[in-house]
């Protein structure tokens, strides 16, 4: 990333909305499910998997969990009605787990009812390392009687290995390098010791016989990956490459046309602000969006 690069992603949050919310068409389907469904038509038509995602985290009112129940509701039904190979991903904070675990966990079930008759998988997703604890609470208690729930585990957490081995051999897992600012006491900082703990515990996810969502866009972490994979002799059932929406679509490209299954994240919603301030820190590309949402394609 060039030092251009760099100033303009420490600047961003100085450029008006408007502007960061043209560059944002890149990583959020939309604030609408209308918008989001026919961005999700168009991708599976690439031959691409999906998991929507409404965009929202800690919530602390009622109306506004409970809306946001009723919106992915509405996402599964929509999906089954149009025949779009999606899951849905949500994050316990956006259905109540800050204003109620019960509250929380009678959300999560009614969820998980709505997708079991079309097997729709529903990923829980994971927040930052203080609701570690609870979100694999969580799915430790449904993944039992819902076969159709996944959860996500962040390599740079240094507990991350011994959740690995905690978890049921069958368990579906979304594998990411991790998102959140976290304390040196609970994360590795160094970028190379990172990949290193995503390679070492994909293996390990891997060798248990967990199904796996391989989250990067890192092409180092792809080839290692592949290379685990063929070492392994993994079947391609047990495995698929995860990427978001608008990032390193080459690449994302390259690894569904060798042969193997590609998933995109597809968040949409309201809240796309916060989200796409991540995305465009973490884009090396976002001097080059931004320059033309300012001044014209």
């Amino acid at each position: 990333m060039s030092i251009v690069q760099r100033a303009l992603g420490a600047a961003l949050p100085l450029i008006p909305k408007s502007v960061t919310k043209r560059v944002a068409t890149r990583y959020v389907a939309g604030e609408g499910l209308a918008e989001a469904l026919a961005r999700a038509e168009e991708l599976q038509r690439s031959s691409l998997r999906l998991t929507m995602a409404l965009l929202g985290e800690e919530v602390a009112e009622r109306e506004r969990a409970m809306a946001a129940v009723e919106e992915y509701l509405a996402v599964l039904a929509a999906i089954a009605e149009r025949g779009i190979d999606s899951g849905i991903s949500i994050k316990l904070t956006l259905i109540g787990l800050d204003i109620d675990e019960g509250f929380c966990r009678e959300n999560l079930h009614r969820l998980l009812e709505a997708a079991e008759p079309a097997s729709t998988l529903v990923r829980i997703d994971m927040e930052d390392h203080t609701y570690t604890d609870r979100t694999l609470d969580f799915f430790r208690e449904v993944q039992p009687r819902y076969k159709n729930v996944g959860t996500v585990l962040q390599a740079y957490l240094r507990r991350t290995l011994d959740d690995i081995q905690s978890l049921p051999a069958d368990a579906n897992l979304r594998l990411c390098k991790g998102i959140y600012i976290e304390p040196s006491k609970v994360a590795f900082q160094s970028y190379d010791r990172v990949r290193s703990k995503f390679l070492e515990a994909l293996e390990a996810m891997l060798v248990r016989g967990q199904s796996v969502g391989i989250a990067t866009h890192d092409e180092f972490l792809v080839d290692g990956a592949l290379a685990l994979i063929e070492k392994r002799g993994v079947s391609n059932e047990q495995y698929e490459f995860q990427t978001l929406l608008g990032v390193t679509e080459d690449l994302r490209d390259r690894i569904r046309d060798s042969g193997h299954a590609v998933r995109v994240y597809l968040p949409y919603g309201k809240d796309w602000y916060l989200y796409s301030m991540r995305r465009l820190r973490e884009n090396p590309k976002i001097a080059v969006y931004v320059a033309k949402a300012m001044f014209g394609r």
